[in-house]
């Protein structure tokens, strides 16, 4: 580093309180150690350790903390953040009117304790795990590991500790006598994307999946740049091509994923690769058990009629010899089914049924899911000169970076040593990285910005005592994610109020980064569609399984490719299941959360982007499944306050979308958008009809008015598409 560079790097630190250290001893590979709490002027405000590292830098910059959230607020608040969906009006009102000194924390308990928090937050695991459904690339084809994302969103409700959840991830077959559930974890390095394109060739695409590997892990757990290295030393930070290399050595002994079917006759390849086959569940077993009963009965009847066919004298020969072979192929099967159809109709029919049941039967096969397996043989790694397989230098052993924390001699030299060596308390990165994450979540911002990034050019961390506070803690609380989420939403940082109170506050803090006032900001797609569908009454809280179809328009995934996929969208409660259900193809994501800046997961995803388009107003407001929420919106409302006048109904509808009360004014623009609406659409029912009836997925209740519900939809449409419905704040 120049002296130039030196001296500004020192002034940022000086500036937002970062440690300087040694020059050769950058802050963030010092292992954490639990800082002293600060004293502080207000010491009636702080409510756990937290609120004293924040107010002591608020004091010190001359900043004063917001007043607490309303209650309406930060109930709506906490729900989002813990699991993702909002509070129902009986449950605001339960709260508003529960006067005990630990309501909150009553309601905090209930949230992390709801399966509904696992659902949301495998959300952001899975954006990390660059999990999809497909292969990526433009031979963009399907592939099952749905089992993975399920196994995250149990180990998320169950508080496995995060040490254990890293080891299963990174190295669950190895573990001694693995069980189906830790194989099953495995799958977080088999989601990296796969080519089978013409002409790609098998090793390259196999270092290709391993670079992957190993940058992934880096950023995910140690928060660094590691890929950096892949062609020569890192620049910035200490980490050599050769400590690239070893690390690449832990992941390098997995057999290829790609095979020719062809043999080697042609240059297209198929996704293959290492998987495990999913049991079949008591239900299904049962009901695969009925069907292979009632097919071998279908068989023996169906032979005795061939055996009395092939009896006959009036029998063409070449279907006498097709009969009289013990194998068919599907050419001489074509044969007989024509002839049985026009001669033996009773066979024919027992042929059309057997069919039928094979096809039945099929549907019931065991699924499978992707896993990490080692090979018998260990391959030999070489260093590749600029990252090219084709040009290996020297040979490396698996080893780690020696600028971090030391190698215990007791860890195997594979993939579950490593995956000990990097949640090793003397580890100085990876509780770090991953408390800074989750801070993220809930403040929109971490204490280190830069979250895919720790080394020498990261941002600094604006509280570095509250970032090594908060990663001792969760070390030695036994890695329990639940128990930081707890001390986070409990603190009186969380829960102040966003309004902006102080004008020349907000000029110095724009982002908030001193933490003077609550998050505020606009929530994910997955969150948005969720919101949509549990103030809609549509949501379906069926957990776990394939993938589900949601509407979208006709067409997107028509390209060019062999096996396309086909998007045919799901009916019943499938269509209305939460987002982390919801297909993800690489090649073409589901639009919506497209729109809403979902990315594509072909590569790990540390933090999402945060826009504001026009097209994210078009989906609110015209997307099909968005009308669909619209009208289950306007529906609610009639059939849950059937006798109710207008602005009370107005008043319900507010509250299931904001968690708050109108004021007068609201309910006055409501209110004329209802009579509007109603005097329209009142004489018109062939329009009201075109309204109701006009998507494949609603079907209104028995008895419900369809102008009326026609009126309230557009009421419901424009609650649905207020900022402050898609807002946490």
């Amino acid at each position: 580093m120049n002296p130039k560079s030196l001296v500004s790097t020192i002034a940022i630190a000086l500036t937002l309180g970062a440690p300087i250290v040694a020059q050769d001893r950058h802050w963030a590979y010092v292992r954490p150690e639990r800082p002293a709490i600060p004293e502080v002027r207000e010491a009636a405000w702080p409510k756990n350790a937290i609120d004293d590292f924040v107010l002591a830098r608020l004091e010190r910059k001359g900043f004063h903390h917001a007043p607490e959230a309303s209650r309406e607020r930060l109930l709506r608040r906490v729900y989002l953040d813990l699991i993702g969906l909002p509070p129902s009006v009986d449950e605001i009102d339960a709260f508003l009117a529960d006067a005990r000194p630990d309501a909150y924390e009553r309601v905090v308990d209930t949230l992390l304790a709801s399966p509904r928090y696992g659902e949301h937050w495998a959300r952001h695991w899975l954006d990390l795990a660059r999990y999809a459904d497909s292969n990526g690339f433009q031979a963009d084809q399907l592939r099952e590991s749905w089992a993975y994302r399920d196994w995250v969103i149990d180990a998320f409700n169950a508080d496995m500790p995060f040490d254990r959840f890293t080891i299963e991830q990174l190295a669950g077959d190895l573990l001694p006598n693995p069980t189906l559930a830790q194989r099953i974890a495995t799958g977080f390095h088999r989601t990296v994307t796969c080519n089978v394109e013409a002409g790609v060739h098998p090793e390259e695409n196999r270092v290709n999946q391993v670079l992957d590997r190993v940058n992934t892990t880096g950023t995910v757990w140690l928060g660094t740049t590691i890929g950096c290295a892949q062609c020569h030393d890192h620049k910035y930070d200490p980490f050599s091509q050769t400590d690239y290399y070893r690390l690449f050595a832990f992941f390098n002994n997995t057999p290829i994923e790609v095979e020719n079917p062809l043999g080697n006759k042609g240059v297209r390849f198929d996704f293959y690769g290492p998987k495990l086959e999913l049991p079949l569940t008591d239900e299904q077993r049962r009901d695969r058990a009925e069907l292979e009963r009632r097919r071998a009965k279908l068989d023996a009847a169906y032979r005795d009629q061939l055996a009395c066919v092939a009896a006959r004298p009036d029998l063409p020969p070449r279907i006498r010899r097709v009969l009289g072979s013990k194998k068919r192929n599907k050419k001489q099967v074509r044969q007989v089914d024509a002839y049985l159809s026009k001669h033996e109709p009773t066979a024919s029919k027992l042929a059309r049924e057997i069919a039928k049941l094979d096809k039945r039967i099929r549907r019931l096969d065991p699924h499978t899911t992707l896993v990490m397996v080692e090979m018998d043989e260990p391959r030999t790694t070489h260093v590749l000169e600029r990252g090219n397989y084709l040009r290996p230098r020297e040979a490396v052993e698996a080893g780690t970076p020696a600028a971090l924390s030391p190698w215990n001699d007791s860890w195997p030299k594979n993939r579950l040593g490593l995956a000990r060596w990097i949640v090793d308390p003397a580890n100085p990165l990876t509780a770090r990285v991953t408390v800074n994450r989750w801070w993220s979540q809930f403040f929109g911002h971490g204490i280190v910005r830069t979250e895919e990034d720790f080394g020498t050019q990261c941002e600094p961390p604006t509280h570095p005592k509250l970032l090594d506070w908060l990663a001792v803690e969760l070390v030695e609380s036994g890695w329990s994610m639940k128990r930081l989420h707890k001390r986070i939403v409990m603190s009186a940082t969380y829960r102040q109020s966003s309004r902006i109170t102080a004008a020349e506050q907000a000029e110095m803090d724009p982002d908030n980064l001193w933490y003077a006032r609550g998050p505020r900001f606009r929530m994910s797609a997955e969150m948005i569609r969720d919101c949509g569908l549990a103030i809609s009454g549509l949501l379906s809280t069926k957990m776990g399984g394939p993938p589900v179809y949601p509407p979208q328009p006709a067409g997107l995934w028509r390209q060019t490719g062999r096996n396309e996929p086909k998007y045919v969208a799901s009916t019943g409660e499938d269509r209305f299941r939460r987002g982390i259900y919801v297909i993800w193809r690489r090649a073409a994501p589901y639009p919506s959360f497209v729109n809403f800046d979902g990315p594509d997961r072909s590569a790990c995803h540390p933090k999402r982007s945060r826009t504001n388009t026009p097209m994210q107003a078009l989906t609110l407001l015209n997307d099909e499944a968005w009308v669909e929420m619209a009208l289950g919106l306007a529906q609610r409302v009639l059939v849950e306050r059937p006798k109710a006048a207008v602005d009370e109904r107005i008043v319900y509808a507010f509250r299931l979308c904001t968690g708050r009360r109108p004021s007068d004014k609201e309910i006055g623009i409501l209110r004329r958008v209802v009579q509007r609406e109603s005097r329209r659409l009142t004489p018109d029912r062939r329009a009201a009809k075109a309204i109701v009836e006009g998507t494949a997925g609603f079907r209104p209740r028995a008895g419900v008015d369809r102008g009326e519900l026609a009126t309230w939809f557009f009421a419901a449409n424009v609650l649905l598409n207020l900022d402050e419905t898609i807002t946490k704040g």
